[in-house]
């Protein structure tokens, strides 16, 4: 088997092997020569090969959203590293575990005027758990002459080469490769390793000269401490109005026994997000279909005594905003890890996972009547039928499509929504509740929702399909330049000609200053992009078209499909704005 010469790339490569980072996400370059050497001849690792790192860093993202572990990202040293940042700022807020591996410059090469050289070390020191910056191995000759060599010219550098040398340069390298791993996989989180690398980068040896270790991890026992549990029970059976809200959250994670539970209580409102994936008959999806009409009368109605919340950030602005100005007595939030105080009124923090809770917390609670629950179920049941009529009335746009799309796509398959007006629209829909919804909602950023959906194809072995929006599929089109796009992979664009969801939004419309600065009006299309990379293209934009496309379009064939959907941007905004004001 053949092995980078460099100790240091083998120790890295061992470590994660050791440690089950099975996919290697890699961006050609010269400086990560000795992993990319040792990642692609073990057959162990699955490797990828993406040019372009911030693309290559949201495919992994795509990949460890799936799988729920770990995936590396390597590159070379400089500017290419700082690509990673918007996938690494997505990962953190949405605690999916991503390991960076950026190799680098030896320190004495570092602020000299070197080419292709940065400040790497804590460069993203904000969004990931930990920051590790690895000591460059010691040459055998370097022992014996450590006065003599640059790194050593200066008194910091002595005395840190001395101390590393007292503990072991191995051995310090061992143990913060392994605390970096371990942070990534029970924390759920992004971790940089900073991987410093000198030459000669491309030598090869055919034995292992290290033997890295590591830490076994320790499961943590679930707990809930047994004094907040007991208040919390007591003010859960005093309160007539309790409302669950979940935001993002994996599919199959919660178990339906306990949803069933919260179904059946009058006290009880479970509001669901697209991205929830949980789905009860008593549940409320599209929350901003239910409170956007709501005067305040109504609003004070809806107040809740208790705000119990658990998953990831949430979407809908309409709900924040009712729940920052008219606050629940308590809120609530259940995770392992930290607990985002959205609504200006967190009260307890429960430290365990949703299952676990409820397991301990609902079996001793009491149904309470009241009216809660069924008062705004009737509403609900109202805002349905009012919504079919609306439908039933408009001209195509924006609204209509997204209707056709949504009843279109295939049981049992992965949808992946692209941000800003994409997942919006979606949340106002009741959506199939076989599919897997998934979208990048830890920063809400537009850059990487392509690469994400390709990665995530990649990982899983069902069907997915990407909804996005003409600049953000524009903006993510190098996600494209990917030699692994399954050929049942869908990408829906919707191009209304700019960013219509400025349209929606306060502001002043239809001048040149807005078209230029704001909607970023363009006239471009997906053809000639798919005609480059090989997605089959078809473009439509009239309703009928549209589902006579949707009729074949998820059909597996030998290339994947782009289906590009063209929409009246004039008239979208009136008809979703007009929207709210019908159904109330």
């Amino acid at each position: 088997m053949i092995y980078p010469k460099i100790p240091l790339a083998q120790t890295v490569v061992h470590l994660c092997k050791i440690k089950g980072v099975k996919h290697i996400v890699i961006s050609p370059g010269s400086r990560n020569a000795p992993l990319t050497i040792g990642f692609s001849n073990d057959d162990y690792f699955k490797c990828y090969s993406i040019v372009d790192e911030r693309c290559a860093a949201f495919f992994a993202l795509g990949i460890a959203q799936q799988l729920q572990e770990p995936t590396a990202v390597i590159c070379t040293s400089g500017s290419a590293l700082l690509n990673y940042y918007p996938a690494i700022a997505e990962a953190f807020y949405s605690d999916i575990p991503l390991i960076v591996l950026s190799a680098d410059r030896p320190k004495h090469l570092i602020g000299i005027g070197d080419g292709q050289t940065i400040n790497q070390k804590n460069v993203f020191e904000n969004h990931v758990l930990y920051a590790s910056n690895l000591k460059l191995d010691l040459k055998d000759s370097d022992a014996n002459a450590v006065e003599e060599i640059p790194i050593f010219q200066n008194i910091e550098n002595k005395v840190e080469t001395l101390l590393g040398l007292k503990k072991g340069i191995q051995e310090y390298n061992e143990e913060e490769i392994d605390k970096a791993i371990n942070l990534a996989l029970v924390k759920k989180g992004p971790v940089h390793i900073n991987v410093p690398f000198d030459e000669p980068l491309y030598d090869m040896v055919n034995e292992l000269t290290v033997k890295p270790k590591a830490t076994i991890i320790e499961n943590r026992p679930l707990q809930v401490d047994g004094s907040l549990l007991e208040d919390c029970v007591k003010d859960w059976n005093a309160a007539s109005k309790k409302m669950v809200l979940v935001g993002v959250n994996q599919p199959s994670q919660i178990e339906q026994r306990w949803l069933d539970v919260l179904a059946k209580d009058d006290s009880i409102i479970v509001f669901t997000e697209t991205t929830s994936n949980l789905h009860h008959e008593s549940f409320f999806p599209s929350i901003d279909k239910l409170i956007a009409p709501l005067d305040n009368e109504s609003f004070s109605r809806l107040q809740p005594d208790i705000l119990l919340t658990f998953g990831g950030l949430i979407v809908s602005k309409k709900v924040k905003a009712f729940l920052r100005k008219y606050k629940p007595q308590q809120h609530w939030h259940i995770d392992l890890n930290k607990a985002n105080d959205t609504f200006f009124s967190l009260s307890s923090f429960i430290k365990t996972t949703p299952n676990y809770f409820f397991s301990e917390f609902l079996p001793k609670i009491k149904p309470i009547k009241s009216d809660y629950n069924p008062y705004w179920k009737y509403i609900k049941e109202l805002r349905l039928v009012k919504h079919q009529d609306y439908l039933n009335r408009i001209d195509f746009s924006d609204l209509k499509v997204f209707d056709s799309i949504l009843k279109s796509i295939p049981n049992n398959t992965i949808l992946q929504l692209g941000n800003s007006s994409t997942v919006r629209y979606a949340q106002l829909f009741d959506i199939n509740k076989t599919l897997e919804v998934f979208c990048n909602r830890g920063t809400s950023g537009i850059d990487g929702c392509t690469a994400t959906a390709i990665g995530c194809a990649v990982a899983s072995n069902k069907q997915t399909t990407l909804i996005t929006g003409d600049l953000s599929f524009l903006y993510d089109s190098n996600a494209l330049w990917n030699n692994y796009i399954p050929n049942n992979f869908r990408i829906i664009v919707i191009n209304n000609q700019g960013g219509g969801i400025f349209r929606i939004l306060p502001g002043h419309k239809n001048t040149e200053n807005f078209d230029t600065y704001f909607e970023t009006n363009h006239q471009l299309t997906a053809e000639h992009l798919c005609k480059m990379y090989g997605f089959e293209y078809e473009a439509v934009s009239a309703e009928e078209a549209l589902k006579t496309s949707l009729n074949s379009f998820y059909s597996v064939e030998n290339q994947p499909k782009l289906l590009e959907v063209f929409t009246p941007k004039n008239l979208n905004d009136e008809v979703l704005l007009n929207y709210f004001k019908f159904i109330g």
